[in-house]
Formats: structure tokens, C-alpha cells, sequence
């Protein structure tokens, strides 16, 4: 009819934002080592804390579930998911398989490519020297490995990529609260980039190739995993 208007466009949009704000909030805690693997996410504690209703917390809580940051059980409710580590494997093999093919293709990618995975370098290693938090820190981590993977130039691979750290964003939040270690890296890899600007194709595949063994070895023992 006409003059009438949609009373619920404003109230969708309101809520949505309510909820993504709960869901990023929750996401910092966890990825922050604030929230260990098996916490029990409980909803009347969870809304009083954050000051939103149990339903918007409801829904922020099926966001992370479906993202597989957090885990539903008959009868127990939602809580913090822990690492699988046959998943874990799976994962550090198919990044491996991913980065590896991207450090191979250093002389052939476009310069553009190349500055990407410069700059992730240094926002990164800026940082470690400012001390950011363990979330900011992994997410440049993982910003900088990426970088490899863009230099193959293929958005279907890019994409495979993040589908891959999203699943390793867990168990590095925990290896950080057990640890604190995550700055521990800037060093290798600045070295393995100089190593391609030197030209060392063949060297710096060798050592990125040791470094994700290295830190598949170290994640399923930090976190005891059989």
C-alpha cells in the first residue's frame, strides 16, 4: 500500500550488527588464549556479561559453530571446540603442498604478488616489535603464508588457502596461551624472504618446507595430541 514502509528493515539491520559485534568478540577471546579448547560457552553468563539479550548471543554462538570455532552437543550445550589431529595433518599437508607450489613460482609471479608478500612481511614483523596481541599476531602470521600461496595467482587456490588457516586459527591461539611464542617466527621468515630476493628459489623451498614440518610437529605436541 501505499505510504506504508517496512517497520522491520532497520530492527534486521540492528540486530545483525549486534550479533557480529558478539561473534568478533567472542572470536578475539578465543584467538587470544582467553577461552582454552572444551570451555563451556554458557548463554545466561555470556549475554550478562556482554549486556545483549540470550538470543542474540544464541545466534553470535551459531556463527562460531558453524565456523567450527565452537562445538554443539546434545544435553552440554556449546563450548569452545578442541583441535583434531587427524584434521591438523590433513591441513599442514595440504598448506605445505599449497605454499611450497607459491615459493616455486617467486621468479615467474608478478612483481604486484611479490610486494603483497613483502608488505605481509613487514606488517607483520611490525607486529612482533610493537608487541601486539597473540589474535593480531597469528592473523599476520597467517596473513604473511598466505602470501606464498598468492603468488601462484589463482583466486580459487587463495580461497582453498583460507579456508585452511581459518582451521589452524584454533589451535594457534592455544599453542600462544601454552607458550607465548608467536613472535618466534619473524626472524625465519624475513630470513626466507631475503632468500628469494637473493634469488635461492631452491634454498628457501627447502627451509619452508622444514618450517611447516616444524610447526605441524610442534602443534600436535603443544597441545598433547597422540
Amino acid at each position: 500500500m501505499r505510504g506504508m514502509t517496512d517497520p522491520f528493515g532497520s530492527l534486521s539491520l540492528e540486530l545483525a550488527s549486534t550479533v557480529d559485534r558478539v561473534a568478533d568478540e567472542l572470536r578475539r577471546a578465543v584467538f587470544d588464549g582467553e577461552l582454552e579448547s572444551g570451555t563451556p560457552l554458557r548463554e545466561v553468563a555470556l549475554a550478562e556479561s556482554l549486556g545483549v539479550s540470550r538470543s542474540t548471543l544464541r545466534e553470535a554462538l551459531g556463527v562460531l559453530v558453524a565456523e567450527g570455532i565452537a562445538v554443539r552437543e546434545p544435553n552440554r550445550g556449546v563450548s569452545v571446540a578442541s583441535p583434531d589431529p587427524e584434521s591438523i595433518r590433513d591441513v599442514c599437508r595440504a598448506r605445505a603442498v599449497l605454499e611450497l607450489a607459491g615459493v616455486r613460482r617467486w621468479a615467474e609471479a608478478d612483481e604486484s604478488l611479490r610486494d603483497e608478500l613483502r608488505d605481509a612481511l613487514v606488517a607483520y614483523t611490525t607486529a612482533v616489535r610493537e608487541g601486539a596481541s597473540y589474535h593480531t599476531l597469528n592473523e599476520r602470521h597467517l596473513a604473511f603464508h598466505l602470501g606464498f600461496v598468492q603468488l601462484l595467482d589463482s583466486p580459487r587456490l587463495v580461497a582453498m588457502a583460507e579456508t585452511l588457516y581459518a582451521e589452524l586459527r584454533l589451535a594457534l591461539a592455544q599453542i600462544d596461551r601454552i607458550r607465548r611464542n608467536a613472535h618466534d617466527q619473524a626472524g625465519s621468515h624475513t630470513r626466507l624472504v631475503m632468500m628469494l630476493e637473493r634469488g635461492d628459489v631452491d634454498g628457501a623451498a627447502t627451509d619452508l618446507g622444514a618450517h611447516l614440518a616444524g610447526a605441524e610437529r610442534d602443534i600436535l605436541e603443544a597441545l598433547a595430541l597422540p
